[in-house]
């Protein structure tokens, strides 16, 4: 049996079981959530929104299929990251493996934060994508609603990159933990020379130059 990412777009695909499609990976991210992280950026989002961040990531099409039981043996040998934040692409297109992933970190003591294009009130109706709930379930933190260009925000003490969206504290431990800002960048060298380029408007860039 395998997943179905996104039944509703006609380039939707089937993911084998166990398995996440992602953009792309960094550890020790400090601008993608409290403390020091861990982020997936998954592959695929039928949105296509003016001034998107990471427009390789629309695509659905397989760009690394990697275990769910690989991510989790390699968030937690970094000894720096205290969490994990789930990125795009559209997370909730893959809830139900993402779902995963948080269950094993969290019972590591990892917490769990997410972006998504969808509303929370999306999420937690009949349209939502299947397994959005149990994905819910896992978060600490939630940041919803898609990057709207006309509402950027560009403030280094602002938690989100365009007005309409919003902050979700599901975990009340993390109330006082909200210490990131959308306006911030970090630049990560990869041992194969690679770069990626996140935080400041959540892009992610990747070069060899």
């Amino acid at each position: 049996m395998t997943q179905m990412i996104n039944q509703a777009d006609p380039n939707s695909i089937e993911i084998p079981p166990g398995y996440l499609n992602i953009m792309g990976y960094v550890d020790e991210s400090e601008v993608n959530g409290p403390g020091c992280r861990a982020v997936i950026w998954v592959q695929g989002c039928p949105r296509a929104c003016p001034g998107c961040f990471n427009p390789a990531s629309w695509s659905f099409e397989p760009n690394q299929l990697i275990a769910i039981e690989t991510l989790v043996e390699q968030i937690l040998n970094n000894p720096r990251n205290q969490g994990v934040t789930f990125s795009g692409g559209e997370p909730f297109w893959q809830a139900p493996a993402l779902a995963e992933l948080a269950r094993q970190l969290k019972a590591a003591g990892f917490s769990v934060m997410s972006f998504t294009g969808f509303t929370i009130e999306q999420l937690r109706g009949k349209q939502a994508p299947p397994g959005a709930q149990d994905l819910l379930d896992q978060l600490d933190l939630l940041i919803d609603g898609a990057y709207v260009e006309s509402l950027a925000i560009h403030s280094p003490t602002s938690l989100v990159s365009s007005s309409n969206q919003r902050v979700h504290i599901l975990n009340p431990a993390f109330a006082d933990r909200l210490t990131w800002a959308s306006d911030q960048m970090e630049i990560h060298i990869l041992k194969d020379g690679s770069r990626i380029v996140t935080g400041y408007r959540g892009q992610i860039g990747l070069s060899v130059d």
